[in-house]
């Protein structure tokens, strides 16, 4: 008799068990293979869906793919929907392929590309479909700043790390070497007083070559390094500290990072991120549409309160953001294949690509 009972409290308890509800979560960002604490772009669309999920109580949970490739990204935003997802954020061009997919088989689940517009895997099909909203920004425009601000602060020789030559990264380079020579020409600088030396290193890590390579500016005489690739950054900063010089952040404010970084490219990854998540649930999803942050809207800038320039001010910075944002200085985003400097145009400014 004891026995029967000791097998029905059993079976009771996986009954409950087996009836118990499981947790879902409304909101969930898939990164690529880097982690929401990386100080950049998966963090700052992170920080973005954070912010209001816990304004409006809403269960919120992040993804990370085992490896880098369509197959784990798919794989990883099956996951999500499985877990209850009706809004799913993907930041980076990564996501192109997967979310292309994604978007045709959850045609109840939202999809926020961050940084990219849906495109088969032969990039000949490019649909954004109304359950999808790309957003992108004006890297040029950022980079700009972070250029004219440097020269206008008094450094003449610059340098540019960016990642991979992907279309973001090359804005950045692009409008950063734009802005340089806008201030040179500006201030009236001879002809070669401000010199920029131009690299990708190929990848978004932090890597010995990195660092040895931003070492062996410094100590050929640069001043500033804007690093443009998410972690290879911190390799920037590591050999900035070790020389006594200066860094430029990127995408969101790094001066937290280290006392080298001067200031940041930042694009509004946060409020972007928050702004589309709000419309879904007021029923405004701009499903279907690509969307660019610029300065005309407030999408980039630098964080002028945490800055650590000698003489640019928030005067000045107020005064070239205006004539951005209205259109006075035209934006550099016109792309070519190898994200090649030699397509700025430049009369006062040397620009060296180092391969």
């Amino acid at each position: 008799m004891k026995k029967i009972g000791l097998v029905l409290i059993a079976a009771l308890v996986l009954m409950a068990a087996c009836g118990k509800k499981a947790e879902t979560f409304d909101l969930a960002l898939v990164t690529d293979l880097g982690t929401i604490d990386d100080k950049s772009f998966n963090q700052g669309s992170w920080e973005g869906l954070v912010q209001y999920a816990r304004e409006h109580n809403i269960s919120h949970k992040y993804y990370q793919p085992a490896e880098q490739s369509d197959d784990a990204y798919l794989t990883t935003i099956d996951l999500a929907v499985r877990g209850g997802a009706k809004i799913i954020v993907t930041p980076g061009f990564l996501f192109e392929v997967p979310v292309f997919i994604a978007q045709d088989r959850y045609p109840n689940v939202n999809f926020i590309l961050v940084d990219g517009s849906p495109h088969d895997v032969t990039w000949s099909d490019f649909r954004t479909n109304s359950n999808t909203v790309g957003i992108h920004y004006a890297e040029d425009q950022a980079g700009f700043l972070a250029g004219y601000a440097a020269v206008k602060d008094g450094s003449r020789r610059l340098g540019f790390m960016g990642g991979m030559a992907v279309p973001a990264v090359v804005r950045f380079g692009y409008g950063f070497v734009q802005g340089a020579e806008y201030a040179a020409v500006e201030m009236g600088l001879d002809s070669g007083s401000v010199s920029v030396n131009y690299h990708y290193t190929g990848g978004f890590a932090a890597t010995p070559e990195a660092q040895t390579m931003a070492a062996s500016w410094y100590n050929n005489g640069i001043d500033v390094i804007f690093a443009c690739g998410g972690a290879v950054g911190f390799s920037v900063m590591a050999a900035a500290e070790q020389a006594g010089k200066k860094v430029i952040g990127v995408d969101v404010d790094q001066s937290a990072e280290s006392p080298t970084v001067i200031t940041s490219a930042m694009k509004g990854l946060r409020p972007s991120v928050y702004s589309c998540i709000s419309d879904y649930y007021a029923k405004k999803f701009p499903g279907g549409k690509e969307l660019v942050f610029s300065a005309a809207n407030d999408g980039v800038g630098l964080p002028m309160n945490t800055s650590r320039f000698q003489t640019f001010g928030k005067a000045d910075y107020d005064a070239v953001f205006r004539r951005l944002a209205n259109g006075s200085i035209p934006r550099m985003d016109n792309l070519d294949s190898e994200g090649s400097p030699k397509v700025v145009p430049v009369s006062l400014t040397r620009v060296t690509e180092v391969r």
